[in-house]
C-alpha cells in the first residue's frame, strides 16, 4: 500500500478519480441549473442523464473528506504545526484563486467583473457569482479546526464508543430527508429544538461532515486488509441502496407534471437535490462502497508514477483552477451538437487534462506551493 516516500498510494488514486467526479458534476449542472429563473431542464432526457450521472458522483466531496482523515486524524504534530502547513497548503492558494475570479471572470460565463462588489464579500463569504464552487474550502478549514479538538478522543475511545458514534451521525444522515416530511405535518422543516431562533437542534453538534472525519480514522484503524470478494460483498449492496436513495429522490422532487421543459425558481433546484445534499443517507453509503473499493487499487507502476501521482499532488490547485477552464471548454462542446451525455463526460475529461497540465506547468514556479497548493 505504501511507496518509497510512505505514499498512501490508494489515496493518490482516490484524488485521482475524485477530482475528475467534481469536475464532471460541474459539467452536468448547466443541464438543471440556469434560464431566467435558476433552475431550467430543456428535456426528459437532460433530466434522465442529469439524474443518471450525477446522482453516482456526489461522493467527491466526501471522499476528499475522508482522505484527509484518513492522513491527519488524529494530529501526528502540535496544534501549531498543523494550522501552519494547512495555512500554506489551502488558505494561501485559496485566497489568491479567489481574488482572480473576482478579477478575471471564467471566459465564456457572460459574467462582468465586480471587483468592487466581490471584494465586499469577499471577507464575509465565497463569492457566489464569481467562484461559488469555493464553498468547499471554508468546509475544509472547519473539519481542520476540529481535528486538534478531537484528536485526544479518537485516539482513547474504544472501538464500540466510535462506531456508536458513527452509528448516531449515520442517522442525522436521514434528517434532511427527513424535513420535508416534518413540513408537511406540522407546517415547519424544523426539528427537535430547532426554530426561528434557534438553528442548534438536538443532533446539530453529531452531524455533518464531521461523521466522515471520524469514518476516516474508524476504517484505518479497524478495517484491516479484506480480500475483493469481501469488500465487494459490502460496497456492492451499500452502493445500490445508497444510489437508489440519491438518484429516488433527485427525481422524485423533480416538478415534471406538466412536462418540459421545466423553467423553475432556483428554489426548485435546491430541494430537487435534497437526497443529493453530501451529508444524505444515500450520498454517504455511496460514498463507503466507493471508499472500499479504491482502498483495493493499490497498484504503483507507470500509469501510477507518471500520471496519478502527479496529479494526486496537484488535485488541490486543479481544483481551484477548474472553472477557468471548465466553463469556455464546456460551451465550446456543447455547440458540436453531441447527445447530452457525451457533452457532459467529454467536456469534464478536456477541462480535466487542461487543468492537469495547467498545475504542472505551475508547479515549476518557485514558491509553487502557494499557488497550487
Amino acid at each position: 500500500m505504501l511507496l518509497r516516500s510512505e505514499r498512501v498510494v490508494f489515496l493518490d488514486w482516490l484524488r485521482f478519480i475524485a477530482c475528475f467526479m467534481v469536475m464532471l458534476v460541474h459539467c452536468i449542472e448547466p443541464f438543471y441549473l440556469g434560464g431566467t429563473e435558476g433552475t431550467y431542464i430543456a428535456s426528459w432526457g437532460n433530466a434522465f442523464w442529469t439524474t443518471a450521472i450525477n446522482s453516482a458522483l456526489r461522493p467527491a466531496v466526501p471522499l476528499f473528506v475522508l482522505a484527509s482523515s484518513y492522513l491527519l486524524f488524529p494530529l501526528k504534530t502540535d496544534t501549531g504545526t498543523f494550522f501552519r502547513k494547512r495555512f500554506v497548503r489551502v488558505v494561501i492558494p485559496f485566497v489568491i484563486w479567489t481574488l482572480l475570479y473576482i478579477f478575471i471572470p471564467p471566459f465564456g460565463s457572460g459574467a462582468k467583473a465586480d471587483i468592487a462588489g466581490g471584494l465586499k464579500e469577499l471577507p464575509f463569504n465565497f463569492v457566489m457569482t464569481a467562484s461559488g464552487h469555493l464553498w468547499f474550502v471554508y468546509m475544509l478549514l472547519g473539519v481542520y479546526l476540529l481535528m486538534p479538538l478531537l484528536s485526544p478522543w479518537a485516539e482513547k475511545v474504544s472501538r464500540k464508543g466510535e462506531r456508536n458514534f458513527l452509528i448516531l451521525w449515520a442517522f442525522t444522515t436521514v434528517l434532511p430527508i427527513f424535513r420535508p416530511l416534518a413540513e408537511a405535518v406540522t407546517g415547519s422543516p424544523d426539528l427537535w429544538g430547532e426554530c426561528p431562533w434557534n438553528p442548534f437542534g438536538t443532533f446539530y453538534y453529531v452531524s455533518g461532515f464531521i461523521g466522515f472525519l471520524v469514518l476516516g480514522h474508524y476504517i484505518r484503524k479497524y478495517a484491516g486488509e479484506v480480500s475483493w470478494k469481501k469488500t465487494l460483498a459490502y460496497a456492492v449492496p451499500f452502493w445500490i441502496v445508497g444510489y437508489a436513495v440519491t438518484a429516488g429522490g433527485y427525481w422524485h422532487f423533480m416538478p415534471r407534471e406538466a412536462g418540459f421543459p421545466i423553467s423553475a425558481p432556483y428554489e426548485t433546484a435546491v430541494l430537487m437535490e435534497t437526497t443529493w445534499n453530501f451529508c444524505t443517507f444515500g450520498v454517504m453509503m455511496q460514498t463507503v462502497a466507493y471508499f472500499l473499493v479504491i482502498r483495493k487499487i493499490t497498484a504503483s507502476g507507470w500509469f501510477y508514477e507518471r500520471i496519478v501521482l502527479p496529479v494526486s499532488k496537484l488535485s488541490y490547485g486543479m481544483y481551484l483552477m477548474h472553472m477557468f477552464a471548465l466553463t469556455p471548454v464546456f460551451g465550446w462542446v456543447n455547440s458540436w451538437g453531441i447527445p447530452t451525455p457525451c457533452v457532459m463526460i467529454v467536456s469534464a475529461v478536456i477541462t480535466y487534462l487542461v487543468c492537469a497540465v495547467t498545475a504542472r506547468l505551475l508547479a515549476f514556479l518557485p514558491k509553487s506551493k502557494y499557488i497550487v497548493g
